[in-house]
């Protein structure tokens, strides 16, 4: 493989690999602005992989199996949504929580339903198909990089204009930042605020459906235990990193996928221990949320 071949396949991989980061992100995003710190992320994606696999297994269909996803990942954002508004539950708890719930009740209905662990990838399961887009697709390079993926990558595109839109040029997106900034304020001005939390929250998990949908069945097509391997937290170090802003979240998430390509190339190409190599896109973000911390340090030294 040449050069010019192997930067193609780094960028066309960090597209991917960037997909679910993106979509967890924008729902990250959504939970923050809202005044919630969503540690769920990881749970409902991993809920969404594996809801695309079994129902996309069960009927035949991986469309209904990413509708289902969706479903599952706001289902499970409703009941998040419900412990930690209605019920005062504490919120990093009440996500750790719905991340175990979602690993635990993974594992247990892999076993129960195929009778299998560990890895499910039934022949019959197809992946999403590449959307080809006339002409462009065939472009030599551009071609390649941008216009040979699956929907949900163009999803996840589409997704960071809508959530900045909705965010700052819609009214239940300013009620939701409204809210983020103050939630008594908000609420003594007339704006409902259990309901936009609800909303927020939900469409987040929707989102992380489709995150763990693009996990599952968008290059290859099974279902792994705990999969996710940790992106949610990845999701949210990018958020931290932008200062909320979806358009930076995005890049960052692609900074990230950048690393994951990286790592998958360095490990076909050298003698050395995998696990050296698993360990960057992970490495990363602790570098990453140690700049952070250090840069307000420094902010505050000098104000």
């Amino acid at each position: 493989m040449d050069t010019l071949d192997l930067l193609v396949n780094i960028a066309a991989a960090t597209l991917r690999l960037g997909t679910p980061l993106i979509l967890a992100a924008m729902a990250g995003l959504l939970s923050l602005q809202v005044g919630q710190v969503n540690i769920g992320l990881e749970g409902m994606m991993l809920a969404g992989a594996f809801t695309v696999v079994a129902v996309a297994y069960g009927t035949g269909s991986v469309w209904v199996g990413v509708l289902g996803a969706v479903v599952v990942g706001m289902l499970l954002a409703a009941l998040f949504t419900f412990v930690v508004t209605r019920l005062k539950a504490n919120l990093i708890i009440s996500g750790l929580a719905l991340n175990l719930l979602a690993s635990g009740a993974t594992a247990y209905l892999l076993q129960i339903l195929f009778g299998t662990s560990g890895t499910f990838s039934p022949p019959e399961l197809d992946s999403l198909p590449s959307l080809n887009v006339a002409v462009l697709s065939d472009l030599p390079v551009v071609g390649r990089v941008l216009f040979s993926h699956s929907p949900l990558v163009y999803v996840s595109w589409l997704a960071i204009p809508l959530i900045s839109i909705f965010l700052y040029r819609s009214i239940p997106g300013i009620h939701i930042r409204a809210i983020g900034r103050n939630e008594e304020a908000a609420r003594s001005v007339g704006i409902p605020v259990r309901r936009r939390q609800y909303l927020a929250l939900m469409l987040g998990g929707g989102l992380c459906g489709l995150a763990g949908a693009h996990l599952a069945i968008g290059d290859l097509a099974l279902f792994r235990e705990d999969m996710t391997a940790g992106r949610g937290f990845i999701a949210l170090a990018a958020i931290y990193f932008a200062a909320g802003r979806p358009g930076l979240s995005a890049l960052a998430c692609l900074l990230f996928g950048l690393f994951e390509a990286v790592q998958f190339r360095l490990q076909l190409a050298s003698n050395t221990p995998p696990q050296f190599f698993q360990m960057l896109p992970y490495l990363m973000v602790v570098v990453t949320l140690a700049l952070i911390s250090a840069r307000k340090e420094w902010r505050k030294g000098w104000s």
